[in-house]
């Protein structure tokens, strides 16, 4: 039996082993309000309708951890847990060549350390990556950017309207990121994020509005903000 609407799934690599803000433990599982960073944000997802199932790429050592989480937290949207590689990019891979999909399905890439993430917003992002087979979250920067190419001083001021902050989730038509990381492999590529690697393929991506408090959890100062926004998010019951 055909399925009436192209399956979406969730890539959330989380394999990083970056611990510069909790000591021993890994970002993605630091407490943000009384639960992992990572729960908070595969929540995101859990209550999303128009997602079908989620993904990780995990450190070794986090499975059994993970596993409890999943169990704890009922996130029964997840449905694979991979080893992570030894790059974000190749923690990716690994968890797409484990994806049962179709072409046409549909395949979301986040950051395991994102949890501000609207329901909402991921319905968005994958109706219009529906219509135009890629597309990405991403912000106007707020700040005058300017170029300095020694270091030492500025030498150009850079148009802001022309400019964009990249977010996750991205998403994209399931054959067209099979292909790029394909193409990405064979000639050893490696980018930061997969809209990149998609572009390389000589497709355009479409910009979809992202939020400012889509932040990315990586520092300290990143907690804290992650702090307030939990609590007004909390304010206007969006958790």
């Amino acid at each position: 039996m055909t399925r009436s609407r192209p399956k979406v799934s969730v890539i959330v690599p989380a394999a990083g082993s970056g611990t510069r803000i909790g000591g021993d433990i890994k970002k993605q599982f630091l407490p943000l309000k009384g639960k992992p960073i990572i729960v908070q944000t595969l929540q995101q997802f859990e209550h999303c309708p128009d997602v079908d199932e989620v993904a990780l790429a995990l450190p070794e050592s986090a499975m059994s951890e993970m596993e409890s989480m999943v169990e704890r937290y009922r996130l029964h949207k997840v449905s694979k847990m991979v080893m992570g590689g030894a790059k974000r990019q190749d923690s990716v891979r690994n968890v797409l060549n484990r994806l049962n999909v179709n072409d046409s399905d549909i395949i979301l890439v986040h950051d395991g350390v994102r949890p501000f993430i609207e329901a909402k917003r991921i319905t968005h992002l994958i109706k219009v990556c529906k219509e135009y087979d890629a597309a990405v979250l991403a912000v106007q920067p707020k700040d005058t950017i300017r170029r300095s190419t020694g270091g030492g001083f500025f030498d150009q001021t850079l148009d802001r309207t022309a400019l964009w902050l990249i977010q996750t989730p991205q998403a994209f038509r399931a054959k067209l990121l099979l292909k790029a990381f394909e193409k990405a492999k064979k000639e050893k590529f490696y980018s930061t994020d997969e809209a990149a690697l998609v572009e390389r393929l000589g497709v355009k991506i479409r910009i979809v509005e992202g939020s400012y408090d889509n932040i990315k959890i990586t520092t300290p100062e990143d907690l804290e903000l992650g702090m307030l926004i939990y609590d007004r998010w909390r304010a206007k019951d969006w958790l």
